[in-house]
C-alpha cells in the first residue's frame, strides 16, 4: 500500500539522540513507514500520496512536556489571564477590564501575576480591591504557589487576624496582624476551596484552548502534573474532561495523568487512586502516575533547604522552608504506591526535599523502581553529593528550562536569599546529564511559557531570547551559570525522546524513525547546523499527530508524491 504522505523539501531529524537526519519521510496508517534519501522514500509513494512540502525548513519530532498543567492553562487564558504582565500596573488594568465584564458577586478568577511586578513580591488586597471591586477574587501567581485575594474573599474565609497559619501554609500581614491579601502554599485552599468549581462545559473549553495552543507550539504528548483536585494549588480535576474528550474522539494529545495526592489524607486514599488508574487505563489518556508536592518554592521562603534561609531569623519556625511529609512518612508512602506500580512524580525544589525524595525512592525494591520510572521535578537547587544518585536510582530529573536565567524573581527574590554557595547549586542540567542521569524537559504551564522554543533557547543559553525578555536587562544579557548549558540536540532529546521514555511510549513517540507514530512539528528554518543560533527567531508552523495535521501555520501542502 502506497504512503499517504510524505514529507519533503527540507531536512528531517529522525532522532535527537543520535542526530540522526533524512531528506524525506512517508507515512502511512498514522505511523512513519520510510525515512532516508528522497529517492528511497518515494518508492513508498504514487501518485495519490499527499505531500507536505517543508519550503527549506526542519522537520523534528513532535515535542513533549513532562510536566504540564494544560486545563488549568486553558481556563487562565479564558479568565483573567495575568500571565506576561510585568508591572504593577499592567496587572491592575487587566484585572479592572476583567472585572467590568462581570456581574456584581461574581467571583473575579483567573491568574499568571509574577511576583517581581510587586515590592517584595507581594501584591496588595487594597489595589485589587480597587480594580475589582467589592467581590470575592482568587489569583494564584505565576507558579501557584501563592494567592492574591481581595478583601470580600477574606471575609467569606473567615480570615482576619485572629486566623492561625496552617501548617503547610501562611497568611501574609502586616505589622498589626491584619491580612494584606497574600496566600501561601496550603493556606491557598482556605480561600481556594470556596471558588466555584467550573463546569464541566468550562473545563471541556479550557481543555479546547489549551490543546489549540500546544499543538500550535508543536506539542503532542505531555504528562499533566496535577489531576485532581487541589484548593491549595487552584488546581482543578480534568479527569473526567480528558475522559470525555478521549471518548468522544477529540482528543488528540497523549496524555498521561498524574494523579493528585492529598497530603492530608494519606494512603486512605490509595484505593481512590487505583480505581481512577482503572479508570484511564487505554487510549490517549492513561492516569498511570501519582503526583507528590514535596516542598513549595523558594521566592516565598518554602522551598525546603537544609540549611536557613539567609535574613529570616524564624518566619514561623519554618525559616529552613516547608517539607510537607516527613521522611518517615514520606518512604511509607511512596513504598506502597510503588508497590502498587504507579509511577511517581515529585515536585521537589529545594535541596532538602530532593534529598529527601531521592532517599525515598531508594526504599524502594530496585528491579520495581527501574520499571516504574519515578522523575523528580523542578530540582532548582541539587547537593553536589546528590548529583550521583539519580543515575544510580533510575531516577529521571525533570527539569523547566525556562527558569534557569537571571529574571528579576531570580536576581531579586532568590539570590539574595540562598548566597552563592547555593545559588551554584541552580538548574545543573548539564551536571546531573553528565552523570548518566536521563534528562526530560518541561514547561509548567501555566506557569511559564508552555513554548518548547523559548525552553530550549534557555537550555542552550541559560538565558532568555530577546523575543520573550527584555533586550539590554540581566535575563537576556547574562546567562546563569553557562556551564550547566546542554546543546540543542540534547535539549531537544529532553523534550522528546526522554518525555516518551517517562510516560512509557519510548516506541511510539519522540522520534521519527520507521514504525514510530507520526507525530511531528515543523520549524520554519533550521537552527541545528549553526548550534543553537537563530532559534529565537524559529517558529513552528505545522504540526501533525500520526499523521493529520492538527495545526497549519502556513499552506504547504498538494501535490503528489512522484513529483520532481
Amino acid at each position: 500500500m502506497a504512503a499517504s504522505l510524505l514529507l519533503r523539501g527540507g531536512r528531517i531529524l529522525l532522532r535527537p539522540s543520535t542526530a540522526s537526519w533524512a531528506e524525506a519521510l512517508a507515512v502511512e496508517g498514522g505511523r512513519v513507514v520510510a525515512a532516508g534519501r528522497l529517492e528511497e522514500v518515494l518508492e513508498h509513494c504514487d501518485a495519490r500520496t499527499e505531500v507536505l512540502d517543508l519550503h527549506g525548513g526542519v522537520a523534528v519530532p513532535g515535542f513533549g512536556d513532562a510536566h504540564i498543567h494544560p486545563v488549568l492553562g486553558g481556563l487562565e487564558m479564558a479568565r483573567c489571564n495575568l500571565l506576561g504582565t510585568r508591572s504593577r500596573q499592567e496587572c491592575l488594568e487587566t484585572i479592572a477590564d476583567h472585572a467590568a465584564g462581570l456581574g456584581p458577586d461574581t467571583w473575579l478568577l483567573g491568574g499568571g501575576w509574577a511576583m517581581e511586578a510587586f515590592p517584595g513580591g507581594l501584591p496588595d488586597r487594597r489595589d485589587l480591591d480597587a480594580a475589582c471591586g467589592d467581590r470575592p477574587a482568587f489569583l494564584p501567581n505565576r507558579d501557584h504557589h501563592s494567592a492574591w485575594v481581595s478583601t470580600r474573599a477574606l471575609e467569606l474565609a473567615g480570615i482576619d487576624r485572629g486566623t492561625p497559619d496552617p501548617p503547610d501554609g501562611r497568611i501574609e500581614r502586616a505589622d498589626d496582624g491584619t491580612p494584606t491579601g497574600v496566600l501561601h502554599e496550603g493556606a491557598m485552599a482556605l480561600v481556594g476551596r470556596l471558588v466555584p468549581p467550573p463546569s464541566p462545559a468550562e473545563l471541556r473549553r479550557a481543555l479546547r484552548l489549551a490543546q489549540a495552543e500546544l499543538h500550535r507550539l508543536g506539542v503532542t504528548f505531555l504528562q499533566d502534573a496535577c489531576v485532581g483536585t487541589a484548593p491549595e494549588l487552584g488546581a482543578v480535576d480534568a479527569y473526567d474532561t480528558y475522559r470525555a474528550a478521549d471518548d468522544e474522539g477529540w482528543l488528540t494529545l497523549d496524555v498521561v495523568g498524574a494523579l493528585w495526592f492529598e497530603r492530608h489524607r494519606g494512603l486512605s486514599q490509595l484505593e481512590d487512586l487505583l480505581t481512577r488508574r482503572e479508570g484511564a487505563s487505554a487510549g490517549r489518556f492513561r492516569a498511570t502516575s501519582v503526583k507528590l508536592m514535596l516542598d513549595g518554592v523558594c521566592e516565598t521562603l518554602t522551598a525546603a533547604m537544609t540549611e536557613p534561609y539567609l535574613g529570616v531569623v524564624d518566619h514561623g519556625g519554618h525559616a529552613c522552608g516547608t517539607l510537607f511529609f516527613s521522611p518517615e512518612e514520606l518512604r511509607a508512602i511512596v513504598t506502597a504506591l510503588a508497590a502498587e506500580g504507579f509511577q511517581l512524580h515529585f515536585h521537589a525544589l529545594g535541596d532538602r526535599a530532593v534529598h529527601v525524595g531521592l532517599d525515598a525512592l531508594e526504599a524502594i525494591p530496585v528491579g520495581e523502581r527501574h520499571r516504574a520510572r519515578h522523575h523528580l521535578a523542578h530540582l532548582q537547587f541539587v547537593r553536589p553529593e546528590d548529583l550521583p544518585r539519580f543515575a544510580q536510582l533510575g531516577a529521571t530529573a525533570n527539569f523547566q528550562p525556562l527558569w534557569a536565567c537571571n529574571d528579576p524573581q531570580m536576581t531579586e527574590l532568590t539570590l539574595p536569599r540562598v548566597g552563592p554557595e547555593r545559588a551554584s547549586w541552580q538548574y545543573r542540567i548539564a551536571s546531573l546529564a553528565g552523570t548518566g542521569a536521563r534528562v526530560a524537559f518541561g514547561s509548567d504551564w501555566p506557569v511559564s511559557s508552555p513554548d518548547p522554543l523559548e525552553e530550549l533557547y534557555v537550555a542552550v543559553h541559560r538565558r532568555l531570547s530577546p523575543r520573550l525578555g527584555v533586550p539590554g536587562t540581566p535575563e537576556t544579557e547574562e546567562p546563569l551559570l553557562p556551564q550547566e548549558a546542554v546543546d540543542l540536540y540534547q535539549g531537544l532529546a529532553a523534550f522528546t525522546e526522554a518525555v516518551a521514555w517517562v510516560n512509557h511510549r519510548e516506541g511510539d513517540l519522540g522520534a521519527l524513525l520507521p514504525g514510530y507514530l507520526a507525530n511531528v512539528a515543523v520549524l520554519d528554518h533550521d537552527p541545528f547546523g549553526s548550534g543553537g543560533a537563530g532559534l529565537e527567531d524559529c517558529r513552528v508552523v505545522a504540526t501533525l499527530v500520526e499523521g493529520a495535521v492538527v495545526h497549519d501555520g502556513t499552506s504547504q501542502r498538494g501535490g503528489s508524491g512522484t513529483g520532481g
